[in-house]
């Protein structure tokens, strides 16, 4: 079994990742302007569907935590 230290240390990482991600996010401009993401406009109501930036993210990430347990075996 592993020690409680190496989950609280994994949790640390995914929270800085996540920071991290959410400090770089602002300048990438065309994310969440895709080809695929809808905006629907009414006169009292604003609907945004960000289903390719969603889609390319899953992938991305899929990508990444594949390559880490790749390379952790």
């Amino acid at each position: 079994m592993q020690h409680p230290a190496w989950t609280l240390v994994s949790i640390g990482v995914v929270l800085g990742l996540v920071g991290l991600a959410w400090l770089i996010a602002p300048s990438i401009p065309w994310l969440g302007r895709l080809p695929g993401d809808l905006r629907i406009e009414g006169e009292s109501f604003r609907l945004y569907l960000p289903l390719t930036s969603s889609i390319l993210v899953s992938v991305v990430l899929t990508g990444v935590l594949w390559l880490v347990r790749f390379f952790t075996r």
